[in-house]
């Protein structure tokens, strides 16, 4: 049988030890910011460019809202001037079996935004909260 591409809708997020489940995630992403150099005698018009550090995007997680679980909203509230609640966040990229394939850690992080469901009187649909998740690092790590 050839490989195939992974496919992307079954996933697993860790965080505080606990097994959370969620409908989204997005802004999983790292890059490296460039560094532009140009020395003023240089015989060139153009800038040299070198790899500077690495940049880490933030995660936005979104589930359906429950009742009993205000987990998100209380990591949220635990903020307080450069002072606020930490995790490592582990993210699993399972197969057909719900088997890992891929994991990533997302190392340091803490939410910076709350997203209460949207409410709407004539919709048929399930209240939905998110947050957004700053990170300090991304690891993918061998499963």
């Amino acid at each position: 049988m050839a490989d195939l591409p992974l496919l992307k809708f079954g996933f697993l997020v860790e965080w505080g030890g606990e097994r959370v489940g969620f409908t989204e995630l997005t802004g999983m992403e790292s890059s490296t910011e460039i560094i532009e150099y140009r020395e003023g005698a240089s015989p060139v018009a153009y800038k040299q460019k070198m790899p500077g550090m690495l940049a880490f995007g933030n995660i936005t997680l979104k589930r359906g809202t429950l009742a009993l679980d205000s987990d998100f909203h209380r990591w949220f509230s635990t903020h307080q001037f450069n002072n606020t609640e930490r995790r490592d966040l582990t993210i699993k990229l399972l197969n057909e079996e719900l088997e890992p394939v891929i994991t990533w850690r997302a190392l340091n992080c803490f939410v910076v935004k709350y997203m209460p469901s949207e409410l709407k009187s004539d919709a048929n649909e399930v209240a939905v909260e998110g947050v957004e998740i700053a990170m300090e690092s991304l690891h993918q790590m061998t499963t």
